[in-house]
């Protein structure tokens, strides 16, 4: 068998599993709100989410930010420019002020 295969039937697999996880958990939600057990459920929300939170906490980001930071230049900081409301553009040409007028353009043709 290809390593193809073998990967389609892989994600395939772990597919149904998360279905089945979804499921289950939205049965169990289901049934307790039925029963009435808001407590409880309040209880398992606030456990789902603390369990979020360390996953992510506990995750590697340095990897990505690393390969982030080979492909693209770092953005230039406007922030001064945005504070005191100046234009961060530079002008076109080195000697346009705001005083001078730009050329006249040409008339388009019909």
């Amino acid at each position: 068998m290809s390593r193809r295969a073998a990967t389609r039937q892989g994600r395939r697999s772990r597919r149904l599993v998360t279905f089945l996880w979804v499921a289950g958990v939205s049965a169990l939600v289901i049934v307790l709100l039925w029963l009435e057990q808001t407590a409880l459920l309040y209880v398992l929300a606030t456990f789902g989410l603390t369990a979020l939170l360390v996953i992510v906490a506990s995750s590697d980001l340095s990897g990505a930010r690393k390969a982030l930071a080979e492909a693209t230049p770092p953005p230039a900081d406007d922030a001064a420019a945005i504070g005191t409301g100046i234009s961060s553009a530079m002008p076109a040409t080195p000697s346009a002020s705001p005083r001078t007028r730009p050329a006249p353009r040409a008339a388009k043709r019909r």
